[in-house]
């Protein structure tokens, strides 16, 4: 009798430790039996990856070519002009680069690198299009960062603005107003993109929530941002210092990444 309550103690112990290392997994798929059976997932776009190839090799021909530019400009007025160049370009790849990642599923642990191949997660989504878009960060060190640590490797301290507390409806109503540009938006427990524009903004994300895929949402529909009472976000394509690591081609250090790599 001993030796059997010994045995089902080690079953239990084992089997707890096995749900506590997937609880994330786990997680998904708890949250994908919510879906009752015969209904349908809603149809959305499906991930690109042939066209995220194309204009990831696309932006930096582009990148190169308006590098090459900034070097030859004489003037600090022909030099601004370059970087206006460089964000606009940026503004308008971005957004299109995200949306080849509709659609590709969500985990917790996802590291995907390929639109539609596996899974990814919030800050490997974030992490991954902003490398491949030619910005020479380390997507890994970046991902596992919180979000505040992922704007503060682009951008000063002085360009974040943090919002605790606002109502959803005042924060967007701001957003909406905001000069256009790709900004990363960091919130509660995650991390994503916020598209601006004349036409309001677009909330691009990996969704650890219904439909849990990566989603592009407007004001009405982005309910993970609406949720958030912890709201951090940085404008990208206007900071000229970081158009012209970007134009160079310049490795970006990760903040809170105390390896002597990150340091130099």
């Amino acid at each position: 009798m001993k030796r059997v309550s010994f045995i089902l103690l080690i079953f239990l112990v084992v089997a707890s430790a096995a749900g506590w290392s997937f609880r994330a997994r786990l997680g998904s798929w708890w949250r994908l039996a919510e879906i009752p059976l015969g209904v349908d997932r809603p149809a959305g776009p499906q991930p690109d990856a042939a066209r995220y190839e194309t204009l990831k090799k696309e932006l930096e021909r582009l990148r190169k070519d308006l590098a090459a530019k900034h070097s030859k400009a004489r003037t600090a007025a022909e030099k601004d002009k370059v970087l206006e160049e460089s964000g606009r370009l940026l503004e308008r790849v971005l957004p299109e680069m995200m949306r080849c990642w509709l659609g590709t599923p969500w985990d917790f642990h996802g590291t995907s690198e390929v639109p539609g191949e596996g899974e990814i997660a919030c800050g490997y989504f974030v992490a991954t299009v902003l490398r491949d878009a030619g910005f020479r960060v380390d997507r890994y060190k970046l991902a596992k960062q919180p979000s505040q640590n992922i704007l503060r490797s682009f951008l000063p301290r002085e360009a974040l603005s943090v919002k605790v507390g606002v109502p959803y409806e005042g924060y967007a109503a701001e957003m909406e107003a905001a000069a256009p540009g790709i900004r990363i938006v960091g919130l509660d427990s995650h991390v994503a993109f916020l598209v601006t524009g004349s036409d309001g903004f677009r909330f691009i994300h990996s969704s650890g929530s219904h439909p849990w895929c990566v989603v592009e949402e407007s004001r009405a529909t982005a309910e993970v941002l609406r949720r958030s009472n912890y709201r951090v976000e940085g404008l990208l394509t206007t900071d000229k210092t970081l158009l012209r690591r970007w134009l160079a081609g310049e490795k970006i250090a990760v903040k809170g990444d105390e390896s002597p790599t990150a340091r130099r």
